[in-house]
């Protein structure tokens, strides 16, 4: 599936890189650098543009800032969200955290080997770096507090990293289910993305509010106030400095699906008919 998503995007950036500067992959370390390498290779020089990655993660605050134990789950939840994917990227390699707990529960699971697969010397320096800048997804925030899963109710990422995500039922209520307005957690995110990755250049990719079920004409009031509150935590210094806010056009999942298979036959046609 990595060569098919690298042949994908030396398309996409033979057929708009004259126009297009700013490239975002998916969440997969493998078919991101594929992507990556292949621009620096053959495009960049030409082009001038830059290859970047979107994740999404939420923020995971202790629920007791004076136990040990919840400061290291909620550690635990930004490595098992954020730098399952990053980590790699910016460090060569997945997160420690991820690679004890998930190693340790697949030899209790009876297991011969981690279900988190291991990076080879040579995948893990063709991945480290292989970023212009990063691309950040946020909503909303959780308290994290540890709980251990036993291992022997079969393997799930919630049971990998044995904690639980919790509310405080004074966190206005963004009528979705799940999401919270917890602007401060927003900030708490950027901050350990720049300080974990080594300050490199974000770019706000998706934030914001769904519409309330029972609103049926124009009352925006509530999401104008969650929006104020979120971007002005991201302005503060020392963030100003660091930060770039854009707006993604997001695309639903099924049609760009779509697109890239359409991309891929329509590149073996064009092969096989020359």
């Amino acid at each position: 599936m990595t060569n098919y998503f690298s042949d994908y995007a030396n398309l996409c950036f033979e057929a708009f890189g004259d126009r297009v500067k700013h490239w975002v992959t998916f969440s997969d370390p493998r078919a991101h650098a594929q992507a990556w390498h292949s621009y620096n290779n053959t495009w960049r020089s030409k082009q001038q543009g830059m290859v970047g990655i979107s994740l999404n993660c939420n923020w995971g605050e202790p629920m007791d800032i004076s136990n040990p134990k919840d400061i290291e789950a909620a550690e635990r939840y930004l490595q098992f969200c954020l730098g399952w994917f990053a980590n790699p990227i910016y460090a060569g390699d997945y997160p420690q955290v991820m690679k004890e707990r998930i190693g340790r529960k697949s030899a209790e699971q009876g297991l011969d080997m981690s279900r988190l697969p291991m990076f080879s010397l040579q995948e893990k320096s063709y991945i480290k770096g292989t970023s212009d800048f990063l691309g950040l997804g946020h909503l909303t925030t959780w308290y994290i507090t540890e709980r251990n899963y036993p291992s022997r109710q079969g393997p799930s990422y919630q049971n990998d990293r044995d904690l639980v995500e919790l509310v405080d039922p004074n966190w206005p209520d963004l009528g979705s289910q799940g999401l919270y307005s917890v602007p401060w957690g927003f900030r708490r995110l950027l901050n350990f993305a720049q300080t974990q990755y080594g300050d490199p250049p974000i770019y706000v990719m998706e934030n914001g509010a769904p519409q309330k079920l029972h609103c049926t004409q124009l009352c925006d009031k509530w999401r104008i106030k969650y929006l104020k509150g979120y971007i002005n935590e991201m302005l503060k210094e020392p963030l100003l400095s660091h930060m770039q806010m854009v707006t993604e056009i997001v695309v639903p999942t099924v049609c760009t699906l779509c697109v890239l298979i359409a991309a891929v036959l329509l590149m073996l046609l064009l092969r096989s008919q020359s």
